[in-house]
């Protein structure tokens, strides 16, 4: 099946996809699409509004859970408190220029929200500037993609499509490989940590 025959006839999915990777994050994802919209496998449009609500519901979530359950959750992850604090040095000394901008900070993207939410800021106010945020970033990220994409089609003309093809294999590869590499870690983690439990006394006779 040809894959815009594909894509173009699974209605919303490939949408509804966008949407649910950009609430965990989904960089490489969102370059990759915007890339495919490029070549009119999806409609740049759509894509756009799908990243940017994505975006800002799963960063309204970690608030959320950071205002509600942070200071519980970090007491029970004390690993988690250098990042945290961080987090809330840079939201003191850059305010709105952070909340703007955490979602191109590398190491501090996945703990932003959280933190904020732990902060104290209002969330009218987080709300307000976080749906301007998640704006910016589906526009840098789609709109890297699809440039990206434009530029694949007049270099490699009729071979982009094929080019298209190879690139999501190759993320398909990858996300494979992330998938398992991460099972394994979680099994060798809990096999660990059983294997340092003290064992129970047992009862003879």
């Amino acid at each position: 099946m040809h894959l815009q025959h594909f894509l173009l006839g699974h209605g919303p999915w490939p949408y509804l996809v966008t949407f649910a990777w950009t609430f965990v994050e989904g960089e490489s994802f969102v370059l990759f699409a915007g890339f495919a919209a490029a070549q009119g496998l999806l409609s740049a449009p759509l894509l756009l509004g799908a990243a940017w609500f994505g975006s800002f519901c799963g960063d309204q979530c970690y608030f959320w859970i950071g205002r509600t359950f942070g200071l519980k959750l970090l007491g029970r992850r004390p690993n988690w408190r250098a990042r945290i604090d961080r987090v809330l040095t840079l939201l003191r000394r850059y305010d709105i220029g952070f909340i703007l901008t955490f979602r191109f900070i590398y190491g501090v993207r996945n703990f932003s929200s959280f933190a904020i939410g732990i902060s104290g800021v209002p969330w009218p106010r987080f709300m307000f500037f976080n749906l301007i945020a998640a704006g910016i970033w589906a526009v840098v990220f789609v709109g890297a993609g699809y440039l990206s994409g434009r530029a694949a089609d007049r270099a490699l003309g009729h071979y982009a499509h094929k080019f298209t093809l190879v690139m999501l294999a190759v993320f398909a590869v990858i996300l494979v490989t992330v998938f398992i590499v991460h099972r394994m870690r979680h099994r060798r983690a809990r096999a660990k940590a059983a294997a340092a439990a003290p064992e129970l006394p047992t009862l003879e006779g």
